[in-house]
């Protein structure tokens, strides 16, 4: 597995994630319309864009917690039984900090 282009490939996708938190961070910023109708139906998108934000943020920290990994010389070993991660979940799930079986 080559280590740069999965490097190059976490940095991208947090690029992603880290502008379109952005984005949301700024809808949710919106004024609240005056109608009450408006008001509720604005709630429920701004419910849903926080559910979003949830899990982008998830998503960031697990690309974070992968880059420290790759930092420290311990990406592609698994955090939990020290063996190795096969390159196919990592090319699967370039986040993974457990091997298949641990996971």
């Amino acid at each position: 597995m080559d280590l740069t282009e999965t490097k190059d490939l976490l940095l991208k996708r947090r690029a992603e994630l880290t502008g379109d938190l952005a984005d949301i961070e700024d809808k949710l910023d919106d004024p609240m319309p005056k109608d009450w109708e408006d008001r509720a139906s604005e709630r429920q998108g701004d419910e849903v864009l926080e559910a979003l934000g949830n899990a982008d943020l998830e998503e960031l920290r697990r690309i974070d917690a992968a880059l420290e990994r790759i930092e420290a010389g311990t990406y592609g070993t698994c955090a939990k039984c020290g063996e190795t991660i096969s390159d196919d979940r990592l090319r699967a799930v370039p986040t993974a900090a457990l091997c298949r079986t641990c996971a």
